[in-house]
């Protein structure tokens, strides 16, 4: 299920996509050379800065290290911020010296990393904090920028927010079409513990007939799918504890504290990582 605000940039699995996310946005982005760039002396120095236009949390600090060590390993970056902080505007986030050629052409991919991530973990950081006070925890779901699903999760973390199943591999997560294929919800939960045992197994309900079916075949959470405030009161009182409970469905910032207060364990929130703005950063030689 669910895992806590993880330390997941030391993974294996996420240092190998993010050298991946760096390589294929250069490419795409440079090609076979920065034609604009080579205006520039070769040998000329610069030093740039680059600052934020707005408040954020900031998230992709190892990006634009990889950026910078893709493009020109002789860049120095000089960071005053961290992943998870919180800034101003017009605050000065890091500032970058080198080759004034590789300075220009890091500096585009750089920015795109740093303004992604920092606007998932901004909107992340806005939404915990509307229910800073309460019990229940905020997850993502699998509705990522393809391609970055395991960069967006991490700065949904870094928003203070939880990371839901990373894919189809790791979790099972049975649908009503899951359900209707296997014959029922009985079933399906058995072959998922039959195929794999150590894996969780997380069943999306849409009624309290289909919740109790739930509780009756052993699955370890429930995802309340479209359920009204009430029924999810009843499921919470119906559950009492022997699973945990997670709402789902069309969740905005205005229905997101009334759901919070009937008890649930988690909600989950596609807005988190699909609805995410790109923050305005600035990057200016001096």
């Amino acid at each position: 299920m669910p895992t806590p605000i993880p330390d997941v940039l030391n993974a294996h699995f996420l240092k190998a996509d993010l050298k991946a996310n760096v390589s294929a946005a250069l490419l795409e982005d440079v090609g076979d050379g920065d034609i604009t760039a080579r205006l520039i002396p070769v040998e000329e120095k610069a030093s740039a800065a680059i600052i934020t236009r707005e408040a954020a949390t900031i998230c992709g600090v190892d990006w634009v290290n990889e950026v910078a060590r893709q493009v020109d390993a002789t860049i120095s970056i000089d960071w005053m911020v961290a992943d998870g902080q919180q800034v101003e505007a017009n605050q000065l986030l890091f500032q970058a010296y080198g080759n004034a050629r590789s300075l220009l052409t890091f500096e585009r991919c750089a920015l795109n990393f740093l303004q992604c991530l920092s606007g998932t973990a901004s909107i992340a950081h806005y939404y915990a904090g509307l229910v800073a006070d309460t019990q229940v925890k905020l997850l993502d779901t699998r509705k990522t920028i393809p391609g970055l699903r395991k960069a967006q999760k991490y700065a949904v973390a870094c928003g203070q927010c939880y990371n839901h199943r990373i894919g189809l591999y790791d979790a099972f997560l049975i649908k009503e079409n899951h359900i209707a294929a296997c014959g029922g919800i009985s079933q399906a939960i058995a072959t998922a513990r039959q195929q794999e045992p150590a894996k969780p197994v997380e069943v999306e309900v849409e009624s309290m007939d289909e919740l109790q079916q739930a509780l009756e075949a052993g699955a370890d959470s429930v995802m309340l799918d479209n359920f009204t405030l009430r029924e999810m009161r009843e499921a919470v009182q119906l559950a009492a504890g022997r699973v945990e409970l997670e709402a789902s469905g069309g969740i905005t910032e205005q229905t997101l504290r009334p759901i919070a207060e009937t008890g649930v364990d988690y909600i989950s929130i596609g807005a988190l990582t699909k609805d995410c703005r790109a923050i305005d950063l600035s990057m200016r030689f001096v």
